[in-house]
């Protein structure tokens, strides 16, 4: 779990620096509203790279007009405090905008038994998508190739580097091959950015039983 909010760290640094995706900026930005001491932590680094601006020397651009171009063509950055309040059954302000609806008016398909999935965005190397799990369903056991971000909105989910409950971040790369299971006493709700492939793997006979629900 140490591992984990390593990587959540770099993650919020590539956040306030504006160097990650779309998505996964959504996602970070969603976690910030979720949890103050992160949002905290986000503040503490514009507040560093402020300095570091100050301290610079000015140099010039090699082609203004080009970069003007650039500035005014890039998309706008959605304005949401951290840590704003929401109510019980709504989304954080960043993923609703996102999303462009909120959450009673989500249309879920069923991806598997006792799993539910709306996709929000979807191209080639990269997912973004809503997941509902029944109490107790697991994930088929799988590895990654690439980055998969995944905050819990409601509920809770565990693996073997622990549980994950509303606000946190599940970082997983190449590295991590795990069985995500939803906790017993609550459905769990999570947005997730999937920016590689993800592979099955382990036993047949678990890798069936995962999904069919059983």
């Amino acid at each position: 779990m140490l591992l984990n909010l390593e990587r959540l760290d770099l993650l919020v640094a590539h956040y306030v620096a504006g160097c990650l995706p779309e998505p996964a900026h959504i996602l970070v930005g969603s976690h910030l509203e979720m949890q103050p001491s992160s949002g905290r932590l986000a503040g503490e680094l514009e507040i560093l790279a402020g300095q570091s601006l100050e301290d610079a020397e000015p140099s010039g651009l090699s082609s203004s007009e080009s970069r003007l171009k650039a500035i005014l063509q890039s998309r706008p950055e959605i304005d949401v405090p951290p840590a704003i309040a929401r109510q019980g059954d709504s989304l954080p302000h960043y993923l609703r905008s996102y999303a462009g609806r909120n959450l009673d008016d989500v249309p879920w398909k069923t991806k598997l038994p006792g799993l539910k999935q709306h996709v929000i965005e979807k191209s080639s190397g990269m997912e973004a998508s809503l997941l509902w799990a029944r109490p107790g369903r697991a994930l088929p056991h799988h590895h990654h190739k690439g980055l998969e971000l995944t905050l819990v909105l409601q509920g809770q989910f565990y693996d073997h580097r622990g549980a994950f409950s509303q606000g946190d971040v599940s970082v997983a790369d190449e590295t991590i091959i795990h069985r995500p299971v939803a906790a017993s006493d609550s459905p769990c709700l999570c947005f997730s950015v999937l920016l590689a492939p993800i592979t099955l793997s382990g036993p047949t006979f678990r890798m069936l039983g995962d999904i069919l629900g059983m």
